[in-house]
């Protein structure tokens, strides 16, 4: 949903209940986005040191340079 600065503040409220049902709004200016109110997210939590390992391993080559077609693609 994208609304202008004057229906944002004369809304506030009704805009801020929409966004806690999940709800992304855009607050345009001159109908360009200058903002997003999105819902508040405490984040996942405490993080675990170690809880992924096993899931990776370096390869033995990991060092070694890239082959030549691998790196024609990054001067495109």
């Amino acid at each position: 949903m994208t609304v202008n600065i004057h229906e944002a503040k004369t809304h506030f409220s009704r805009i801020l209940r929409m966004v806690a049902m999940g709800e992304k709004v855009v607050i345009a200016k001159a109908g360009k986005p200058i903002a997003i109110v999105s819902p508040y997210s405490r984040g996942h939590g405490v993080r675990v040191p170690g809880t992924d390992r096993g899931l990776f391993t370096v390869p033995d080559n990991f060092d070694e340079p890239l082959p030549d077609d691998v790196l024609a693609d990054f001067y495109k």
